[in-house]
């Protein structure tokens, strides 16, 4: 008597689940960021004094304002970080984006690493 064959699971070639990944979220309007947490910030953004330097005033949005404001903040911050990090992986002879080229990013924007640094078992350190 033998043994069933063994049947191997299906395996898609390098980069297909990636491009399926990128087409899904190119067809869906959906947030990258919570809309609770955007909201929040652009609130506390637009109570700092240099904002509104009278104090007692209060400025209301309406909800297309809000969602407006997050798909142009969406746009212009983090598809212009994807595409740096981008030319860093292009530069470096790579079609895959890593953490550093990510981190070489971050360092050339904003002048300090951003990425958390492993000290110990369950320590970090910015």
């Amino acid at each position: 008597m033998t043994a069933p064959p063994v049947i191997k699971p299906h395996k898609y070639r390098p980069g297909t689940v990636a491009l399926r990944k990128i087409r899904k979220y190119q067809k869906t309007f959906e947030l990258l960021l919570k809309k609770a947490a955007f909201r929040r910030l652009s609130k506390e953004v637009m109570d700092s004094e240099k904002v509104q330097p009278k104090k007692g005033v209060v400025t209301y949005f309406a909800e297309e304002a809000y969602d407006a404001l997050q798909e142009a903040a969406k746009a212009r911050y983090l598809v212009k970080m994807c595409e740096e990090a981008n030319l860093y992986a292009i530069h470096a002879k790579r079609v895959t984006l890593m953490e550093s080229d990510w981190a070489l990013m971050l360092k050339l924007r904003h002048g300090e690493w951003r990425f958390p640094v492993k000290e110990g078992p369950g320590k970090y350190v910015v």
